[in-house]
């Protein structure tokens, strides 16, 4: 890809809320506090990446999805989240 477009952002973003919600509801209830933080941060990069777009700025919005899904993944990683879909995250 050499153009990151909106309709790229708006793509990758609609997956990455998908997984977050997913995670909200699969929470391992030995890691709660693990997971509060993975969410809270999960939640400021897609608020970033909305920023970001807002003004025009589709490489750190694209990035700050990225972010977010890193996020995710890490506690999928870590069994903070009892996660099985190896399509949305990395088990």
């Amino acid at each position: 890809m050499k153009t990151i477009t909106k309709q790229t952002i708006e793509k990758y973003r609609k997956i990455t809320t998908k997984a977050y919600n997913i995670a909200k509801q699969s929470i391992n209830k030995k890691k709660k506090s693990e997971a509060k933080e993975i969410l809270e941060m999960t939640k400021c990069y897609l608020d970033d990446s909305k920023h970001f777009q807002e003004k025009g700025d589709y490489v750190n919005a694209f990035g700050a999805i990225y972010y977010a899904h890193g996020w995710l993944d890490c506690g999928a990683r870590l069994k903070i989240f009892n996660v099985t879909d190896d399509k949305l995250f990395t088990l």
